[in-house]
């Protein structure tokens, strides 16, 4: 018997560090790492010992006789070893000693995965504290309101950051907003160290004619609506038409479209918000399109995320066979048995699917390749359709893609463009718009060139919009292995004043800080509230409700 990773993975690479035969693969630092999608583990090497089990944070590590019969993971995860020669260990971490001068205050902008990576890294050092601070009452960033409320697993990772936060030395300052209930500038001379980890929560226009009319949203604004983000709990989310068009393939596009045609009595038992379920009960969409610009080689979905609608009931997956079009260089390579295998089973899952005959399911879900939105049709009263460009790989051998002239129209009422996140600038900081980052050398912020001392960034504000929860881990074990270095090597001065007087400024300015009783009052109110209808909880979605459950802590 072999242990197999399914679909939950987080990639955050904690299994890896008990593995005792190196069979967990890629680990941190192989050049394959940074792209996985998952990871996997080696059918013929694994010894049964069952300690990434115990140490996986969302319980995505099953014995493979306990899978379905049909599960597409043992061959996924086989897949991956398959003519590939692994080298090479992975080291764990070194452990946390003294680094320099006590104590060392940390405070921590942001309370998603990277903030919580972050701190548990540095957390690890003797002497040092770290207070976390967040404008939302509640913690744990886009696990809490942007993983897909059907992938209750996934979550699971709240458990390492609930350990984090139970430490001692650590503090919230939650429902407190960095730049208005305290500054930047207090937060920088009261702390020897300042994170900033605000995550990417703006979306990325696709600049086409039609993108304001009303009935098109972005991905960002949808996936926070149904998952009860405060910020978009009151939002108007119209689901009368029969058609969605969705603009881009990513994971986000898939959960998009999986909520869509999921039977709203299956959601029923999970943490969708309450306003979301009630509009999913009354909607009429039947027909789901995902719009990809590129080939199925391209895609940038996840496999396990294509894989899950095989199991949609009342659904059928529709795939044009003749969308299946690889580039030359993906052709010349699987012709000669060495394309890579990530690629090689994205390529067999859309096959597939291309290969089922209809069933006449209500609903259904087509995966249109080679297809660019051109320009989004309607008119004041909204969407009507969305006018699309074939594409075609060029002839160049360069992989790009190219319009072919051809033009279509999708019938929609609803558009929603997913081609990605993207950070908004955090004031008082550099900021390069390209790239929507914050400058910065491993995580140290720079500014014309140069270091800002004490302030560092983790996340997607300081990498890109890109990596699911596990690519926080190594982002954040980057970054706080630059601030014990800087404090070991005493590049850091000491902060100017004490910390004590933080509560008074966030008072002063008429601020609500919950911390960590509050926040617990509001994790129990939620869950007890979900006991009573058999789901992991029911979200509380207004700020002021949240403000009065957590004042109600003793």
């Amino acid at each position: 018997m072999a242990h197999v990773i399914t679909r939950p993975c987080c990639n955050d690479a904690s299994c890896v560090t008990v593995c005792p035969v190196n069979c967990i693969h890629p680990t941190p630092g192989s050049p394959e790492f940074a792209r996985a999608e998952m990871l996997h583990i080696d059918p013929a090497a694994c010894i049964d010992c069952g300690a990434c089990v115990d140490e996986c944070p969302v319980d995505a590590i099953v014995p493979d006789d306990l899978l379905s019969p049909d599960s597409a993971f043992p061959e996924m995860n086989a897949d991956y070893f398959r003519g590939r020669e692994i080298a090479g260990t992975w080291t764990p971490p070194r452990p946390a000693s003294d680094s320099g001068p006590l104590p060392f205050r940390v405070a921590v902008i942001g309370a998603g995965p990277a903030a919580f990576y972050t701190s548990g890294e540095l957390l690890r050092h003797r002497g040092v504290t770290v207070d976390m601070f967040d404008r939302l009452p509640t913690p744990y960033g886009l696990v809490r309101a942007g993983v897909a409320p059907d992938h209750a697993a996934t979550k699971g990772v709240e458990r390492t950051f609930a350990a984090t936060a139970s430490r001692e030395a650590f503090r919230y300052f939650l429902n407190v907003e960095a730049g208005v209930d305290v500054t930047l500038d207090e937060l920088r001379a009261r702390y020897h160290a300042v994170i900033v980890a605000t995550g990417a929560a703006a979306d990325r226009a696709l600049s086409i004619s039609g993108e304001d009319l009303p009935g098109s949203l972005a991905a960002t604004d949808f996936v926070a609506w149904y998952n009860g983000h405060p910020d978009h709990a009151y939002d108007e989310i119209d689901l009368s038409g029969e058609s969605v068009v969705i603009v881009g393939n990513g994971n986000v596009a898939l959960d998009a479209a999986r909520i869509l045609v999921t039977d709203p009595e299956e959601l029923a038992c999970t943490d969708i918000a309450d306003h979301a379920l009630r509009t999913l009960r009354q909607s009429t969409v039947r027909h789901v399109s995902i719009l990809g610009r590129r080939g199925p080689a391209h895609a940038a979905y996840t496999n396990s995320e294509f894989q899950a609608f095989a199991s949609l009931s009342g659904v059928d997956v529709v795939v044009d066979p003749a969308d299946l079009v690889l580039d030359p260089r993906t052709h010349r390579d699987e012709q000669a048995g060495t394309l890579d295998p990530t690629t090689s089973t994205k390529l067999r899952l859309a096959r597939g699917y291309a290969a089922r005959t209809p069933t006449g399911a209500a609903r259904t879900v087509a995966f249109r390749y080679l297809s660019s939105p051109a320009a989004i049709l309607g008119d004041d009263h909204g969407v009507s359709g969305v006018r699309v460009t074939r594409m075609a790989y060029s002839t160049d051998g360069t992989g790009r893609v190219v319009p072919t002239g051809p033009e279509t129209t999708v019938p929609a009422s609803t558009v929603i463009r997913s081609i990605g996140y993207r950070a908004d600038p955090f004031s008082g900081l550099p900021f390069d718009s390209r790239a929507a980052v914050i400058p910065n050398d491993g995580g140290r912020v720079i500014d014309d060139g140069s270091p800002v001392a004490g302030m560092y960034v983790a996340g997607w504000i300081k990498r890109g919009a890109r990596g699911g929860i596990g690519a926080n881990r190594q982002c954040g074990l980057q970054t706080a292995e630059a601030i014990i270095a800087d404090w070991a090597q005493g590049r850091l001065a000491p902060p100017a004043i004490g910390e004590d007087d933080v509560d008074a400024l966030i008072a002063g300015r008429h601020g609500h800080r919950i911390d960590a009783a509050g926040w617990a009052a509001i994790d129990d109110h939620e869950r007890a509230a979900g006991r009573i209808d058999g789901r992991r909880r029911r979200k509380l979605v207004s700020v002021d409700e949240m403000v009065r459950v957590a004042a109600t802590a003793t």
